[in-house]
């Protein structure tokens, strides 16, 4: 499904089709993308835009697009430029017109934003998660060798002597630096 080349008389080079596709990559943005649009939908539905039953239709075809891609059922396949044209397409085959209904009311570049916001904001969590616990390990093994003495380094030379606890715990320090750094870049995608 193309977005775009709708007023070309000719068909378009393969060369800048392969520029334009992103499916290969953003794919991974399935689960914010069909979030996303149900959140859109819910409002399409509440301003009178869609009417209830429409509004139920389009995000059960939603929900059932996004697990019959977790289970495997449905495959991301080519011929289509993005994630937002393949959930589209996907959308229409299975309840007809009223899937067009989707797009109302937004652009591809709000899909985008949206998409990576809810992507980065899923990401940021876990790289937390995962700076929580390099921490915590960081702190046991600094309390386990607060008297096991090694050569500190300056400048890659041997300098005084120092305990692996001092020695760790520069890097807790620098760990935990870029965990505020992570936490104020997920009130900034917020």
């Amino acid at each position: 499904m193309k977005l775009w080349g709708g007023r070309f008389t000719k068909e378009t080079d393969g060369l800048v089709e392969e520029f334009n596709e992103s499916l290969s990559f953003d794919q991974r943005l399935f689960p914010q993308d069909i979030r996303g649009s149900i959140a859109h939908v819910a409002m399409l539905a509440r301003q009178n835009i869609l009417t209830p039953g429409e509004a139920q239709e389009i995000a059960e075809g939603l929900k059932g697009i996004e697990r019959d891609l977790q289970e495997g059922r449905l495959v991301f396949s080519g011929g289509y430029e993005d994630i937002h044209s393949f959930v589209e397409s996907q959308l229409i085959s299975r309840i007809g017109e009223t899937g067009k209904k989707l797009h109302t009311g937004r652009s591809r570049n709000d899909q985008v934003a949206l998409d990576f916001r809810l992507y980065l904001r899923k990401e940021t969590a876990e790289v937390d998660k995962k700076l929580s616990a390099l921490l915590e390990t960081i702190r046991k093994l600094s309390e386990e060798h607060s008297r096991t003495v090694m050569p500190g380094y300056t400048h890659l030379q041997r300098a005084q002597p120092v305990t692996l606890a001092y020695h760790m715990l520069a890097y807790y320090q620098m760990f935990s630096r870029d965990r505020e750094r992570f936490a104020d870049c997920l009130g900034r995608i917020n």
